[in-house]
């Protein structure tokens, strides 16, 4: 009687197994789609690579000039060209509307502050700013546009604290939008807003 038993459950559980391997091999057998992938991307991502190198690498000045001689005479007259010339650079840097082209059309996951820029009587958001620090755009001069995204949220989203960070998933798009608050570089519908953890 016991040889049966044994047997019987050893029988059920090669069942049970191969039942399991066959729902693992066929997915999600309820019929939903499985969840898309977000590859989780930095702000300094959204950076072309040679605008980062200009904010991460100031052009050094002239150096070691003996003062007082000719040559510090003509590098003071160069150096003030070049610091003009640099400014202007960094100023574009700092304004750049340029975009990563490698992102356009990815499914990131991003982590931002919320700046509302539509929204209903009860405070649900249709639309936002995803900034990469709190107070840009409302207390100090916006980011530059790449570092900017406008978010479109059509089944709207409910906040009750803008001053904590969330992780935002979705599909990006380079794209210039421009309003009374700020200047984006990029544009992203939401699929998944979820507060911000490490």
């Amino acid at each position: 009687m016991k040889v049966i038993s044994k047997t019987f459950w050893w029988i059920g559980f090669i069942q049970l197994l191969g039942f399991g391997s066959f729902v693992w091999a066929q997915g999600d057998l309820s019929g939903s789609e499985a969840e898309p992938e977000f590859k989780t991307v930095e702000w300094v991502d959204l950076i072309p690579s040679e605008v980062l190198k200009i904010l991460l690498n100031p052009p050094s000045y002239i150096a070691e000039i003996e003062d007082g001689s000719d040559e510090d005479q003509i590098a003071s007259q160069i150096k003030n060209t070049l610091v003009e010339e640099e400014e202007d650079i960094d100023q574009q840097a700092l304004a750049s509307t340029d975009v990563n082209p490698v992102l356009d059309g990815q499914k990131i996951r991003i982590p931002g502050f919320v700046v509302p820029l539509e929204f209903d009587e009860e405070q649900t958001i249709s639309q936002f700013f995803l900034v990469p620090y709190f107070g840009a755009c409302l207390h100090m001069p916006p980011p530059p546009p790449n570092q900017i995204i406008l978010v479109n949220a059509p089944n709207g989203v409910q906040m009750s604290a803008l001053y904590e960070p969330f992780w935002l998933e979705g599909q990006i798009a380079t794209t210039i939008t421009e309003n009374d608050m700020a200047k984006s570089a990029y544009a992203m519908k939401l699929h998944r807003l979820s507060p911000y953890s490490e």
